[in-house]
């Protein structure tokens, strides 16, 4: 990358944080994901190169380094597909996201990294399919099938249990000898093309709305409250990855437990390739491309993993995903279409984005009508305008995209397009920093970004308040009764039961649940504010930090800076927010009605981990690893996923591994659970 000065820098790192962020809010909070995972990882790639650039010293690090388990109430780190109606449960080993490539040069960087850990000319892989499903968890008990669980936020997962029992190729119980006491199957849960079409010609004869692809179809059907409704869509599903298991070493690599899901009669999947190198890899990439038409399932792309669990264990990985597995995508579907019209929509922060709304055209499995056009620069770049014929592309088969106008078939009446120059709700002048592509809408009035800003803070990952989604906040906002925050705890029961769909139980239910929320922890309000930047991560290093919404909104950018993870472009953001007198004034009246708005502080804190870094490892008696890494957290420690010279604790359970033995090689000092709760007990 050609070399910029600090100014240049420093403008492109936060747009492009701030892009990110956004771009998280919708996937994760909102669930309308309006890019690409392709431009998504291009625009995270963009980041860490640009960090590294302008700050050689990790200033604006936020991700915090590796850690072992996410705490269960952690913001998504490889998203929530939770819902309230469901019961969770916590996996024994957390189910990360995988990193994606398009590229094979990139393929072959993630080799080589590899390679360089271990000090090889090449290493074993497996490669399979990346099907286009539900992620699910499979847990057996001495041969039992005991739950089914989505992925959930990575650490636990909805309860699907009731929803899946029909699937005729899932075994219900295990007979084999030597079978581990508890074992987690990882696998996917999916519609094949002919089911989806069946049910889609079904609906279309009772003129009723048509499904948009299989693996949404699939998702809502292990989601639905009755499992009677779930039978009548037939699911099915393939298995491939080992999540817990007791013993922990009872499987020594892939292919072997992959031999063992046959033997037992489970449904495995068709292409399974061991290789002894990242080309052998490649070629067998390419093969499952072509091949991959045929199968009964949608795939979107390749999985390449180390074959050995004794090196995916060194390998280790980060909060997101391992980093001994890749998955490759294949190239998109693309089809003509016609753009009837160009409408512009209004976010939380005011950012307005373009969306073409498009002749309704199957691509990849889905009718497509809608496609993000991104900003108004994208616009003009491609010269886009009404009524021209586009190619439209679905990007990892999934975000539709207007990839370039088909010019040859433009009217000769044509007129170039015209962004908007007024906010589409209030009128209001837009406005662009030189800084950002964006344009918005700096009304903070604005019925549209009110709507986003109590949408968020009622989310999931913010205040978590049932029975307040979208539809009941267009109508509090638009009928006057909610404006701003505060405004939601001072509802009254009777204007609740005056809203649409409401009966007096349901109605009670949510003056209940807006009242239970005022004890949720300190960093869900401070989080759920939507100050720009600041997650949940964030939110938690900060509510430990200042222990309460008054030290924070005083403290200056200095202090802020003083925290681990928190770069100018956040500090900055966070004074700004606390400077704005409706923002303050919002904070203040949530102070006052009785919202946790301090850090309820532990006496048993102390520091004498200060500075350290764990890793753990095995199984702990009196504890699981959440409470472990707990407890280092409130003594000043940290933990890490894999062991490297920069640990200073390796905390070992029963079945240690390959960690314990890394930590011996490198010196790093080796506590038992018995040390190391009387090491805390003597401090």
């Amino acid at each position: 990358m050609k070399k910029k000065d600090s100014g240049q820098s420093d403008r492109s790192l936060k747009e492009v944080r701030q892009e990110i962020a956004e771009h998280d809010e919708l996937y994760y909070k909102l669930s309308q994901p309006k890019i690409s995972d392709q431009q998504y990882d291009k625009l995270k790639r963009e980041l860490e190169s640009l960090e590294a650039e302008a700050d050689p010293l990790g200033l604006f690090s936020t991700d915090g380094g590796e850690t072992e388990v996410p705490s269960s109430d952690q913001g998504p780190v490889v998203g929530d597909d939770r819902l309230d109606e469901f019961k969770s449960h916590r996996h024994l080993t957390p189910m990360l996201s995988l990193d994606n490539t398009y590229d094979e040069g990139e393929f072959l960087e993630f080799d080589a990294r590899l390679r360089r850990i271990f000090e090889v000319d090449s290493l074993p892989y497996v490669v399979e399919p990346k099907i286009d499903g539900v992620a699910v968890s499979l847990t057996y008990e001495n041969g039992i099938l005991r739950s089914a669980v989505t992925r959930g936020n990575g650490v636990e997962g909805d309860i699907i249990t009731q929803n899946i029992q029909h699937i005729d190729a899932l075994p219900r119980a295990i007979k084999s000898p030597g079978l581990p006491k508890v074992i987690e199957i990882r696998g996917e849960i999916y519609m094949s093309h002919l089911e989806f079409l069946r049910i889609n010609e079904a609906r279309d004869k009772s003129a009723l709305p048509l499904y948009a692809n299989p693996r949404n179809l699939a998702s809502g059907t292990v989601k639905l409250l009755d499992p009677k409704e779930a039978m009548e869509r037939k699911l099915e599903i393939v298995l491939y990855g080992l999540g817990g298991c007791l013993p922990q070493d009872h499987f020594k690599s892939l292919s072997s437990f992959h031999r063992s899901l046959g033997e037992w009669g489970m449904p495995v999947v068709e292409f399974f390739k061991c290789v002894d190198s990242a080309k052998d890899a490649w070629s067998a990439i390419l093969e499952l491309d072509d091949l991959r038409h045929d199968y009964v399932y949608p795939t979107d792309g390749a999985v390449v993993k180390l074959d050995s669990f004794s090196m995916q264990e060194d390998a280790g990985h980060t909060a997101k995903s391992p980093r001994w597995a890749i998955a490759y995508k294949f190239e998109s579907e693309r089809q003509e279409t016609l753009l009837e019209d160009i409408i512009v929509q209004v976010g939380r922060t005011g950012a307005i984005t373009p969306v073409a709304c498009l002749r309704p055209v199957q691509l990849a499995g889905t009718i497509v009508s809608r496609a993000s056009l991104h900003n108004s620069d994208e616009i003009a770049r491609k010269d886009i305008r009404v009524g021209d014929s586009v190619i439209v592309e679905k990007a990892g088969e999934i975000i539709p995209q207007v990839l370039e106008v088909v010019l040859a078939k433009r009217s000769d009446a044509s007129e170039a397009y015209v962004f908007p120059r007024k906010c589409p709700k209030c009128d209001q002048d837009l406005i662009r920093l030189e800084s950002e592509t964006a344009w918005r809408c700096p009304n903070y009035s604005c019925l549209e970004q009110i709507k986003g800003r109590l949408e968020y803070f009622a989310s999931r990952g913010c205040m978590d308040i049932e029975n307040l989604g979208e539809a009941v906040i267009d109508q509090l906002v638009e009928l006057g009764l909610a404006r701003s925050i505060p405004d939601l705890y001072h509802l009254r029961f009777d204007q609740v039961l005056g809203l649409e769909g409401f009966a007096e139980k349901s109605a009670q239910n949510l003056i209940d649940a807006l009242s239970d929320s005022k004890d949720r922890e300190f960093w869900r309000v401070l989080c759920g504010l939507g100050i720009k930047h600041v997650g949940s991560s964030a939110s938690k290093d900060l509510a430990s930090k200042f222990g309460g919404l008054p030290a924070l909104m005083d403290a200056s950018v200095e202090e802020l800076l003083a925290i681990d993870g928190v770069g100018a472009i956040m500090a900055q953001s966070i004074k700004d927010f606390f400077s704005h007198s409706e923002n303050l004034e919002a904070t203040k009246q949530l102070i006052d009605l009785g919202l946790r708005c301090e850090q309820a502080i532990q006496a048993s804190q102390s520091s004498i981990f200060e500075g350290k870094t764990f890793v753990l490892t095995g199984t702990l008696e009196s504890m699981n690893r959440e409470q472990a890494t707990l407890m280092i957290e409130s003594h000043g420690g940290r933990v890490s996923g894999s062991v490297s010279k920069k640990t200073d604790f390796l905390l070992a359970g029963i079945g240690g591994g390959s960690k314990l033995q890394k930590a011996e090689r490198l010196g790093v000092d080796v506590l038992t659970e018995a040390s190391f709760l009387k090491l805390i007990d003597e401090n």
